[in-house]
């Protein structure tokens, strides 16, 4: 089950390391793993990585629409928040 709250706190990391890094795509190793369970199955966030070449097993964090994505049934899917 994915939360708004979850959502919003690994944008605010991309930002921030965006910020820090000065750079214009960032691939870093996924410190959410542990803490955000559904994020287990992501070794790797890419930030600003272009999807037609980010590896299909990455969170890929989009800095322009402010949205993460994930590869699913042979399609880029953005992750929204669950229902229930």
């Amino acid at each position: 089950m994915v939360t708004q709250a979850e959502i919003n706190e690994i944008i605010a990391w991309c930002e921030k390391r965006k910020a820090e890094e000065k750079k214009v795509v960032l691939v870093e190793r996924n410190p959410f793993k542990e803490k955000i369970k559904w994020t287990m199955r992501f070794p790797i966030i890419e930030i600003d990585r272009p999807k037609e070449v980010a590896a299909k097993t990455s969170l890929v964090y989009d800095s322009t629409l402010k949205r993460l994505w994930q590869y699913y049934l042979d399609e880029w899917r953005r992750i929204d928040p669950s229902p229930f």
